[in-house]
């Protein structure tokens, strides 16, 4: 299984939009629309997990490609690598 990016969406995007979009390009096991945690309202980007041939395919047809007026970002996801969250000093 490989887990895919998918930036640059326009935030009026849902995850059945996402789904119809990527199982054109094989079997979509699931996706994530990522929210913001205070307002509930979509973050802009999403994540949608296939097959690795699928999600090869899928990543080559489709990013760059026009979605509402955004090209899409789409690449495999990379793993967040740890440490402190916030991007600013740890305060005690």
């Amino acid at each position: 299984m490989t887990k895919i990016y998918v930036g640059n969406l326009p935030f009026s995007t849902d995850e059945n939009e996402i789904r119809t979009l990527f199982s054109q390009h094989g079997t979509v096991e699931s996706v994530n629309v990522i929210t913001d945690r205070d307002t509930g309202r979509p973050r802009g980007f999403a994540f949608v997990e296939m097959p690795r041939a699928d999600a090869s395919r899928a990543i080559q047809n489709l990013n760059g490609k026009d979605l509402g007026g955004r090209p899409l970002r789409v690449n495999e996801a990379q793993e967040r690598s740890g440490g402190a969250r916030g991007g600013g000093p740890k305060r005690w």
